[in-house]
């Protein structure tokens, strides 16, 4: 049987990993998108193995949720890359800054 310290370390992989995506790759926004999606993976890991341990399914309940926002996150994402892809010619992070209003 796996161990809670054992969920959490592989969460706490996840979430480091998600973060070293973020602050290392700063030029790629698609990077940047599956950094977050790790990020809540590893958040939605925890939800998933506090639930279990607990004997508790709100944790399970509220990974649901969670999983629905980020499908919305990765579909309003990729769409708003196309139009910029599109529009731009480029994904670069730095070029997108000539958005500010």
């Amino acid at each position: 049987m796996v161990s809670l310290s054992e969920f959490l370390i592989v969460a706490a992989l996840l979430f480091g990993i998600g973060i070293a995506g973020i602050l290392i790759n700063r030029k790629n926004i698609i990077v940047v998108l599956m950094s977050i999606e790790l990020i809540l993976l590893a958040v939605n890991t925890n939800f998933i193995a506090f639930s279990y341990f607990l004997n508790n399914l709100a944790g399970q309940v509220f990974v649901f949720f969670i999983l629905t926002i980020a499908a919305a996150e990765a579909a309003i994402g990729l769409a708003i890359m196309v139009v910029l892809f599109r529009k731009r010619g480029t994904l670069e992070v730095q070029e997108l800054d000539l958005l500010k209003g």
